[in-house]
């Protein structure tokens, strides 16, 4: 996996991305942010207020986070910093229920990431005590 850049913000020309699944570094899509010129910025948490499911679907497998009204906790997410003119491409990958939003982070600050649609995450597997899609897949 990549490392962690020294100066842990985008450049002007860039967007700050929060990943927190098959796209996280050395998982099966991190390819998609890499080969665009993406670059790892920090590892952190999102603050509180999320849930985080294991979604159905094809390989590879795929967490979803939802913004919760109760019951949430911080989930393990990337930062990553990726090329505005590379959003497009990215945002044509992503899967239903999976989209672009806002995410809130620990330290208080918003990024843009990987959320899921609330409907898409009904009779999904809550996953959310394992804090991260990583420390799920340690389980399997």
């Amino acid at each position: 996996p990549p490392t962690v850049e020294p100066e842990a913000v985008p450049a002007p020309h860039e967007l700050a991305l929060a990943v927190v699944g098959a796209h996280l570094s050395g998982l099966p899509l991190n390819n998609e942010l890499t080969r665009r010129g993406g670059r790892l910025l920090r590892a952190t948490t999102t603050s509180p207020i999320y849930r985080f499911y294991k979604l159905d679907g094809d390989p590879p497998a795929r967490p979803g986070l939802v913004r919760a009204e109760s019951g949430g906790a911080p989930i393990a997410v990337e930062v990553w910093a990726i090329p505005k003119v590379e959003i497009g491409e990215v945002l044509q990958a992503i899967p239903q229920p999976l989209g672009l939003g806002t995410i809130d982070l620990a330290d208080g600050s918003r990024v843009h990431g990987f959320l899921a649609e609330a409907a898409g995450v009904r009779g999904a597997l809550d996953i959310t005590r394992h804090g991260g899609w990583r420390a799920y897949l340690e389980t399997l």
